[in-house]
């Protein structure tokens, strides 16, 4: 499977989403996995 590179505005829908998602009781895991991007990649948008 190649890389994508995400543009900011992706960036920025995709960790709204997490939060949404969480925000809905779901555990962490389970958002990361909604959004379909890796865990390190997660984390590393959070930095």
């Amino acid at each position: 499977m190649g890389r994508k590179k995400h543009t900011a505005e992706e960036i920025v829908s995709k960790l709204r989403q997490v939060d949404v998602v969480i925000s809905q009781g779901r555990k962490v895991a389970e958002a990361i996995l909604s959004i379909e991007v890796h865990g390190v990649t997660y984390y590393c948008w959070r930095c």
